[in-house]
């Protein structure tokens, strides 16, 4: 049995910032398929809607979510991970660590 009684801070912060960001990258993709389809459709008339009027700044806008939405998720990855190292290096102390059982 080995326990991790204490977490680099810095190191599964940016653990954090790669892992989200990688999910803010899939999320972008999916917003700005997403929105390029439902303007082009209406653009071309299939889809009839008040709420866009179709390829226009909204577009561009979309697809900036390829660039924000990663960015963004990092940003919060690291700051959840700084925060959650230092919450589980205190727990840790208290209840001894996690144990876990390599083969």
């Amino acid at each position: 049995m080995a326990k991790i009684k204490k977490v680099n801070v810095l190191s599964f912060a940016k653990f954090q910032a790669i892992l989200l960001a990688l999910v803010g990258m899939i999320c972008g993709i999916w917003y700005s398929i997403g929105g390029l389809l439902v303007d082009t459709l209406v653009s071309l008339g299939w889809v009839i809607t008040s709420e866009t009027p179709g390829l226009s700044y909204g577009t561009v806008l979309a697809l900036m979510a390829l660039l924000a939405m990663p960015a963004l998720a990092a940003i919060a990855g690291f700051v959840l991970g700084l925060v959650e190292a230092i919450l589980f290096n205190v727990v840790a102390k208290w209840l001894g660590g996690i144990e876990l059982e390599f083969e």
